[in-house]
């Protein structure tokens, strides 16, 4: 019974764990993300950060990446930038891969 509630609690933390991560990732993209929409709009280095961290706050908005898509969208297109949703579904991809790779570094 002792080996059935260790593995029990191991497998939680590991829930625990992973959920963090995710977390982690998602977040670190989605200001990866803001940084690459405020480049394409010529923010300054200020507005940037304030942007990045703006676009962290959308993902709160809903559960999955639709509400980060369409601020950032949103945003790039009142700005005047010619860009598509499927050009910041492929940004947002990248910043995905980006995203892990620095938390993995850090690690």
């Amino acid at each position: 019974m002792t080996d059935f509630n260790d593995r029990e609690r191991a497998e939680e933390a590991k829930f625990a764990m992973d959920a963090t991560t995710a977390f982690r990732v998602a977040a670190r993209r989605n200001r990866l993300l803001g940084h690459w929409a405020a480049e394409k709009m010529s923010l300054t280095s200020e507005e940037t950060e304030a942007y990045a961290k703006a676009v962290v706050q959308a993902d709160f908005e809903e559960a999955g990446d639709e509400d980060v898509i369409r601020k950032v969208l949103g945003d790039l297109t009142a700005a005047g930038v010619d860009v598509d949703e499927t050009a910041v579904r492929v940004a947002l991809e990248e910043k995905s891969v980006e995203a892990k790779r620095q938390l993995m570094s850090e690690s």
